[in-house]
């Protein structure tokens, strides 16, 4: 009855809500489309042809240095994890995975850093995984242990290794997949990208070179590792490696000296490597067994002083000295 005299009081209002419903309907199907246009011009001031830096935001700091190496005044490059932590746990707030979404080219590392990727929704038109090139040559992890350190909390390390850019070689298969990414976005700059991939390159390769001769040093001698991030590295060497789940600001305990102990028989290793300088009492503790200390950063996050190549250097004058 309301309906009835609804329709005979206004004859016209049933087509003008008609109309209304209709041209909703479209503004809502319009609305993804038009996020992810407002996305994209956001990473290049609104023009894809400009001539501005581009957007790059990555996930950890060697492919910020390889982005910078080889994207030069081309490149904007973004690192936002806190200096303080290991970037393959850290967790990004909602305004940083928001200004990771509006980049022109997002970096990632592949090999199952950096987990929160996996739950941020990200436009894969933008993505690069910089170690899918090879992606077979993974190495798989089993019995991952859970630990903490640092501002990361308890975490496991994964089931594939991931700090890839420790083998020279793969470094340079990350860099050749940011050249060609950048060379996509900006296509009348490769000239310059090609010249400066070449550039990092042989970089990298001289580097492969030094580290080759200094793990030679060592004639294959059983080496231990503080922590389980140096896979890559004992594989590209040939390293005779064991790793530990140690940090270098955490005492071992009791428990821990006494396993040591029997490693030691088992693995008569006389030097171990770690991630930063170890406490002072870990380093005449181990001094008493027979051990001597040396630290090899993994780069991970952007260092205190210097940059990726002047790190890995310094790691290789470190381990040319075998005095004891």
């Amino acid at each position: 009855m309301i309906s009835l005299l609804w329709r005979t009081v206004n004859p016209e209002r049933p087509m003008r809500l008609a109309r209304l419903l209709l041209f909703m309907s479209a503004v809502v199907l319009l609305l993804p489309a038009c996020t992810e246009q407002h996305a994209s011009s956001a990473g290049r001031g609104g023009n894809p042809a400009s001539n501005d830096p581009l957007s790059v935001y990555v996930v950890n700091y060697p492919l910020r240095y390889f982005a910078e190496r080889i994207g030069g005044e081309h490149v904007r490059v973004i690192f936002p994890a806190p200096a303080d932590g290991d970037p393959a746990f850290w967790e990004p707030e909602v305004e940083q995975i928001t200004a990771y979404q509006h980049a022109d080219l997002i970096l990632l590392n592949g090999a199952s850093y950096a987990k929160w990727i996996r739950r941020a929704s990200l436009p894969e038109s933008r993505l690069a995984d910089t170690s899918a090139g090879f992606a077979d040559r993974h190495i798989s992890l089993e019995d991952q242990a859970t630990h903490s350190h640092g501002a990361g909390g308890e975490h496991q390390h994964g089931d594939v290794a991931f700090t890839t850019w420790l083998d020279p070689q793969q470094a340079i298969s990350q860099a050749a997949a940011i050249r060609d990414a950048l060379i996509r976005l900006r296509p009348d700059a490769e000239a310059v990208f090609q010249q400066r991939f070449a550039s990092l390159q042989r970089d990298l390769r001289e580097l492969d070179e030094q580290l080759s001769v200094a793990f030679a040093g060592y004639q294959r001698q059983p080496l231990l590792f503080s922590h389980p991030v140096y896979q890559y590295l004992i594989r590209r060497y040939a390293i005779n490696g064991h790793e530990l789940h140690w940090e270098p600001d955490s005492m071992p305990s009791p428990d821990e000296w006494r396993e040591f102990d029997v490693l030691l028989k088992e693995f008569p290793a006389r030097w171990m490597l770690w991630e930063g300088v170890p406490r002072p009492e870990i380093v005449a503790a181990l001094d008493q067994r027979g051990v001597a200390t040396r630290v090899f950063e993994p780069v991970s996050n952007q260092p205190a002083d210097g940059d990726y190549l002047s790190v890995m250097r310094e790691n290789i004058a470190r381990l040319s000295d075998r005095r004891r």
